[in-house]
C-alpha cells in the first residue's frame, strides 16, 4: 500500500524522492484536493493531488500505515517505525521497474519524474505548465526533459525566419 502511493507520487506528480521522503500528514490538504511539497531548492508549492493519488494514500493511512505517533506521511514498515528515507524511496522505484519488467536508462525514481514530463508535453501540456508542476526556475531546464523527443523538440523550437536580414 505504501509502495503503490510513493509510486503513484512520483509517476503522476513527478515528485523527487526526497520530496516524498519529506512529505508530513499536515501537507495534505483533503478539502481542497491539494499537496504541499518543498523542493530541494526549499521551492514551495502547492500541487493537485489527482483522485488515484488521493485514494491511494487514504488506503495507506487506513491499512497500511503503521500506528506511530509523529507527522511524517510514510514510515518504513518494520521496527523501528521511522520516517522514509530517499534513498529508499528511489529502491521502491527500482523495485517497481524491474517488477514490472522494463528496460529502462536507469532505474531510480528520476525516472518517474522524466517520464512524468515527457507524457505531459505529448499530452500538449505547455513548457511554461510543466516547468510549473515540476517547480523548475526556468523553462530552459524542463525544455532538458523535451530532449528525448525529436517532435516534441520541433514544437519548442522556435521557427526560422523565412528571410533572414542581409548582414
Amino acid at each position: 500500500m505504501r509502495d503503490r502511493a510513493v509510486i503513484l507520487l512520483l509517476a503522476r506528480l513527478a515528485l523527487r524522492a526526497s520530496d516524498v521522503a519529506g512529505l508530513r500528514l499536515s501537507d495534505i490538504d483533503w478539502q481542497q484536493g491539494r499537496l504541499f511539497v518543498s523542493g530541494k531548492t526549499r521551492h514551495q508549492a502547492w500541487l493537485p493531488l489527482p483522485q488515484e493519488v488521493g485514494d491511494a494514500l487514504l488506503h495507506y493511512l487506513h491499512k497500511g500505515r503503521p500506528s506511530v505517533s509523529g507527522d511524517r506521511l510514510f514510515i518504513i514498515t518494520r521496527a523501528p517505525y521511522t520516517q522514509i528515507l530517499a534513498r529508499q524511496v528511489s529502491q521502491t522505484a527500482q523495485r517497481a521497474i524491474l517488477r514490472a519488467g522494463i528496460n529502462a536508462p536507469s532505474y531510480g525514481a528520476h525516472i518517474f519524474r522524466h517520464s512524468a514530463a515527457t507524457a505531459l508535453l505529448r499530452n500538449g501540456v505547455p513548457l511554461q505548465g510543466v516547468a510549473t508542476l515540476l517547480r523548475h526556475s526556468s523553462v530552459e531546464m524542463t525544455a532538458h526533459y523535451a530532449k528525448v523527443d525529436v517532435e516534441l523538440l520541433k514544437q519548442v523550437a522556435l521557427p526560422w525566419p523565412e528571410e533572414a536580414p542581409l548582414c
